[in-house]
């Protein structure tokens, strides 16, 4: 067990010192990580500063109690027998800040920890936005998630339908994108049509890879339990027991996103992710993400996920660029 003790220090220093003791120093190496890293990531966020002692880390500033819990959290992390990344310190220091909710009803929610698990790795979600999208994407057949890049929109809502599919939930999963560059650019491209989707199509291609073997996507693939197709191939079909997932939906019109929601079969899920700042539809197109999400934000059995520059989880420069865009435009 972690021992913890609190100093008070003078009030005209109004700074809190707080002291944790490790039993297991190689964990404590891990906690700290190579060249206390994580400590630093913790330190910079909280504007604290850690020092090491032993098996003690000992904790000065006015934040010294949120980090000491954010320390004993991932240290139970690591008692468990999982590693400790950065994307792990990142998540349970912007994890800290969540309120409380009830326990879910659903088996993999019980307790404290929200994952997904495919073949390849466990995802956990690294903000309360993620955390809930994640409940929505597994408790509603019919999720929206609407936010800046970087967000984990689309790769969660894929880890999500190779976990489902991996349990038995659904029967396949079908990923699709909006072409809006097929007339264009990708006429330039040599070879066949499917040769000239490919590269559009790859970030799914690539977030499937993460989550499971190559050989075996390949061949889920190629026995038609994986399809990865244009949004346009979707007229005619009622899609069931399968899960699915349509990104870039900003790109759709609407009429294509009428057609892709009316898709919806027995059985079946479905994730539609979309950036609503990177439109990239002809002049007065109206997007279908944008009148989708006017018609039916208020009905009940449709999860709507919303995300913000603060959720952004890929390298931090890109939440800072994103903050920047939305001050440098026009107020509507």
């Amino acid at each position: 067990m972690l021992a913890i003790s609190e100093l008070q220090a003078a009030p005209e220093t109004s700074t809190v010192e707080r002291t944790l003791s490790f039993p297991d120093n190689r964990l404590l190496i891990d906690l700290c990580g190579e060249f206390d890293r994580h400590l630093t990531q913790v330190e910079k966020a909280l504007a604290i500063v850690i020092t090491r002692r032993g098996n003690e880390l000992v904790l000065h500033g006015e934040a010294a109690a949120r980090g000491a819990e954010i320390l004993q959290q991932l240290y139970a992390r690591l008692e468990a027998g999982r590693d400790v990344e950065p994307g792990d310190v990142e998540g349970a220091i912007r994890m800290r800040n969540e309120p409380s909710e009830p326990a879910d009803q659903l088996e993999m929610f019980r307790g404290e920890a929200v994952e997904i698990r495919t073949r390849k790795k466990t995802v956990e979600p690294r903000t309360p936005a993620q955390k809930a999208y994640v409940k929505s994407l597994f408790a509603q057949e019919l999720v929206f998630g609407i936010g800046p890049a970087g967000t984990g929109k689309t790769y969660l809502a894929v880890a999500t339908a190779v976990s489902m599919f991996l349990e038995g939930h659904v029967d396949k999963i079908i990923l699709s994108r909006p072409a809006v560059e097929a007339g264009e650019r990708l006429g330039f491209l040599p070879g066949t049509e499917k040769e000239k989707m490919d590269p559009y199509m790859r970030p799914l291609y690539d977030a499937l890879y993460d989550f499971l073997p190559a050989k075996q996507v390949d061949k889920l693939i190629e026995e038609k339990q994986i399809e990865i197709a244009p949004l346009a191939f979707m007229r005619g079909r009622t899609l069931s027991n399968a899960y699915v997932v349509l990104d870039e939906a900003q790109n759709a019109t609407t009429m294509q996103m009428k057609m892709f929601l009316t898709r919806l079969g027995e059985g079946s899920r479905m994730a539609i992710t979309g950036d609503m700042t990177q439109i990239d539809l002809p002049r007065g197109v109206p997007s279908g993400l944008v009148e989708a999400e006017k018609i039916l934000r208020n009905v009940p059995e449709i999860g709507f996920a919303r995300f913000r520059s603060v959720d952004v989880v890929r390298h931090p420069m890109v939440a800072k660029i994103i903050e920047a865009y939305e001050q440098a435009s026009p107020q509507t």
